[in-house]
This record gives C-alpha cells, structure tokens and sequence, in this order.
C-alpha cells in the first residue's frame, strides 16, 4: 500500500457498507468526500466504529474490517502506517464506555492493539 489514497479507495472497495456511514460523517464536518480528503476520513471511519461499539454492535461484524488495516499496516509506505496510526487507530474508542470497548479491543489485531497503547498509554 504506497498511499493513503491506495487505502481509501481500497477499504471503500471491501467494506462498502461502513465506509458510505464514514462518507455520511466525513460529509458533516468537511463537506465533500474526495480522495485529497483520505486522511481525514480515516477518523470519520474511527467514528463510526465508535458509534457502533456505543450501540453494542457484535464486534466480529468488524474483525474483518480491523484485520484488513491491521494486514495493510505490515506492508503499507510511512504515510499509510502513519494515517492508519494516527487517523485511525488514536481516533478508535473514543468516547466509548469500557464495557463496550472490551469486545472490540479483544477483536483488534496486536499491531493496532500496539499503536493504541504506545499512543494512550494505556488500554481502552
């Protein structure tokens, strides 16, 4: 993966369903979605999965969603692993009460598990 773009339109590819909610979110706050934009939508998509978290959506409806950045992570340029650091990953269960983290922490992946710690410092 050689851009944030390359992400984007790969994620909005294979998980059509949660990135149209991303759109609906990205929309309010910046009023467009455009690929120049794709760093930025990495947080509206955190969003959306804290929303879902919130309502107590079964977290493996996303572990396949979770794993597929976690594996794009391994093999992504320092602008991907960047925007998924720091766009995604600090953005991810914000907000979100720990009884209703806790399965979704449990289905994240080691490596975004390792990014959210070295940044918080401490486990959702």
């Amino acid at each position: 993966m050689e851009t944030v773009i390359d992400l984007f339109n790969a994620i909005r590819g294979k998980f059509p369903g949660i990135s149209e909610r991303a759109d609906e979110i990205h929309i309010r706050l910046f009023g467009e979605t455009d690929p120049k934009f794709a760093y930025s939508w990495f947080e509206s998509l955190a969003n959306v999965l804290n929303a879902e978290m919130s309502k107590e959506v079964e977290a493996r409806v996303h572990a396949p969603l979770f794993s597929y950045i976690s594996g794009s992570f391994g093999v992504a340029s320092p602008e991907v692993r960047n925007c998924i650091d720091v766009a995604f990953v600090e953005n991810l269960f914000w907000q979100v009460p720990g009884i209703k983290c806790a399965p979704y922490w449990q289905q994240l992946p080691p490596t975004l598990r390792k990014l959210y710690i070295e940044f918080h410092h401490h486990e959702p």
